[in-house]
């Protein structure tokens, strides 16, 4: 095995390790979750939607193997946990930005206009489609 073949490999191997680690904190995190609101109810659902959250977005990006990619991945985890543990709140944090409200040139066409609010949108909400 050549010395880069190796590199690899242990990249591959560390972010293996870090995602599973990430994944177990959030499970942590919600079997120790309780709602703002102290209702019974209103924390098991929280930590229903932690968990399914969890399981939908981990098993959506189960195939990425480019570890630049598993790093913006395991940011975008990190920055939700630490927002949502801020905020006491699981729900990811809304992004306003208007249609067409990025600064514009002459000419922009819609598409350009797509490209800058997929560029402009935060790291925490990178998993989550335009709603």
């Amino acid at each position: 095995m050549t010395h880069i073949e190796d590199k690899v490999n242990t990249s591959v191997k560390m972010s293996r390790a870090d995602v599973l680690s990430i994944y177990r904190r959030v499970l942590r995190i919600a079997r120790s979750w309780h709602a703002q609101s102290a209702l019974a109810q209103d924390t098991e659902a929280e930590r229903k939607y932690i968990i399914q959250e969890a399981r939908t977005l981990f098993r959506q990006n189960q195939q990425i193997t480019d570890p630049e990619s598993v790093q913006r991945c395991i940011a975008e985890c990190e920055a939700r946990i630490e927002i949502g543990i801020h905020y006491r709140n699981p729900y990811p944090r809304p992004s306003y930005l208007p249609p067409m409200g990025l600064a514009t040139q002459k000419g922009r066409k819609l598409r350009t206009q797509e490209r800058l609010r997929k560029q402009a949108k935060p790291v925490y909400l990178q998993s989550h489609d335009e709603t």
